[in-house]
């Protein structure tokens, strides 16, 4: 048992199921219910993490935390409740079972949402060998007790359509996909911005801060309705980029994407010249705007995002196995949080990203430059270093304002005391005292083994990125 849990009701099926399906889901509900807090989601992982059932997660993440999770390693949706995957990685490092935490494992299945599991593990040791899945029980042999064990629950957790594994992907193409990628292979620091989509219908400010910045970077992020405030999409903001001849990262939040939708917009993304993707489990709902859309799962997570879209570009293929002819070309990057958590449990979360397909981290904002250090370090034991291009957020703050949302409204940003008090000391100086302190920052990672570039969040304030960038001496 676990002491994360809260009282989540059971999923029920989509459709009308056997009486005798009924009553082996009725007793699989009233123990695993108890033991494990079950859902009854029909596409049981509890092999995989540490019998802590991740479903319990307010977002059903299937393959690890968010960069949400407070200091006090508490889920941001609800502090109340501590970290589910928080407390699955810990009890999977107290038992030696980290490596498990690394495969790639699949989205909910939805027409098994509901029904039991038990069937399918019956019916796979029954083609195993009833006598030898009982046999490697007692077996000290732990070679052969995990492929046997693997013959029966990884043919179940990973079903034809998905075959989720731990392994390192690497592009199946040799040509850079686009012009940041072009740069990062040839060893250039990179600089890479934002700029904020508008919230009405109106591209005129978008065009003028597109071009106020493209001369001092690389390429130019759009969020995808970021803090769950609705603005001008990311697509439609990626092409207005295009259009004046600036390269855009298009980023996609799993927050409001379907398994279909990610798929389509992908594959329409790409007759735009979009060739940057980032993917990001996205804020959730609650930190939005009134009235609160749903909470409870979403459709896919970052980790599955970068293995659809990877299996989209190198083999060709959709997610339901259809190949196509002519495969998009993109260069896939992920968010990630270096503080989110300890630094070796980060770096699993990190290199899972990596073995899923991303090959570019940009970090959510980053105030204590030195604590990178044990995170860059944990990467590096992984050997995940040389396998992704990190590149570092930073904003430029504007006043204390400012500085105090990000610290207290923003998952996964924190701000030391130290900022704070530079920032609320400097007064009506403070978007001066902001660059300075944006400046010293730089300064700082510039030299740091492993990273790559440097990523300025504007927060709307477009125009000073040229200073910084001329500033900083890049």
């Amino acid at each position: 048992m676990t002491i994360v849990r809260r009282w989540q009701p059971a999923l029920r099926p989509f459709r009308r199921i056997t009486p005798a399906g009924e009553l082996l889901a009725f007793t699989e509900r009233v123990i695993k219910g108890p033991l494990f807090g079950c859902r009854m989601c029909g596409n049981c992982l509890l092999q995989e993490t540490a019998f802590i059932c991740c479903m319990e997660c307010p977002k059903g993440l299937r393959n690890g935390p968010c960069g949400g999770v407070t200091p006090e390693k508490r889920c941001y949706v609800d502090e109340t409740r501590k970290c589910v995957w928080y407390a699955i990685y810990k009890r999977a490092q107290k038992k030696g079972r980290e490596k498990t935490l690394l495969e790639i494992l699949p989205p909910l299945d939805w027409s098994k949402a509901g029904t039991e599991t038990w069937a399918d593990v019956f019916r796979q040791v029954r083609k195993t060998g009833t006598g030898r899945f009982i046999g490697s029980l007692f077996s000290g042999n732990e070679v052969r007790k995990n492929l046997i064990w693997d013959s029966v629950f990884k043919t179940i957790r990973q079903p034809e359509w998905w075959k989720g594994d731990s392994d390192y992907h690497p592009p199946a193409y040799s040509e850079p996909a686009s012009d940041l990628e072009r740069s990062l292979r040839e060893g250039k620091f990179v600089v890479a911005t934002e700029v904020t989509p508008p919230i009405s219908a109106d591209s005129g400010k978008l065009i003028r801060d597109i071009n106020l910045v493209k001369p001092y970077v690389t390429a130019i992020n759009f969020t995808d309705a970021s803090s769950a405030n609705p603005k001008m999409s990311a697509l439609a903001c990626c092409k207005v980029a295009t259009d004046n001849n600036a390269e855009p990262v298009y980023q996609i939040a799993a927050r409001d994407t379907t398994r279909t939708g990610l798929q389509a917009n992908v594959i329409g993304a790409g007759q735009f010249g979009i060739k940057n993707i980032l993917c990001v489990t996205g804020d959730n709902p609650i930190i939005g705007p009134a009235p609160t859309s749903d909470m409870n799962i979403v459709d896919l997570d970052s980790v599955q995002m970068l293995w659809i879209l990877r299996r989209m570009r190198d083999e060709g293929i959709y997610l339901d196995g259809r190949k196509m002819k002519f495969p998009p070309k993109f260069f896939l990057g992920a968010a990630t949080t270096p503080f989110a958590s300890d630094p070796g449990l980060q770096a699993i979360k990190d290199q899972k990203k990596v073995n899923a397909g991303a090959q570019f981290f940009q970090t959510n904002l980053i105030f204590e430059p030195d604590r990178l250090d044990d995170w860059l370090e944990q990467l590096d034991k992984r050997d995940v270093l040389n396998k992704v291009y990190i590149m570092i957020g930073l904003v430029p703050l504007k006043s204390y304002k400012a500085a105090l949302y990000l610290h207290n409204k923003v998952p996964g940003v924190y701000l030391p005391a130290n900022i704070l008090q530079r920032i609320e000391k400097a007064g009506e100086g403070a978007p001066e005292e902001g660059v300075r302190i944006a400046l010293e920052l730089i300064d700082k990672i510039k030299g740091k083994k492993g990273i790559s570039g440097i990523h300025l969040m504007t927060l709307g304030w477009e125009e000073i990125v040229g200073r910084i960038i001329t500033e900083s001496g890049f």
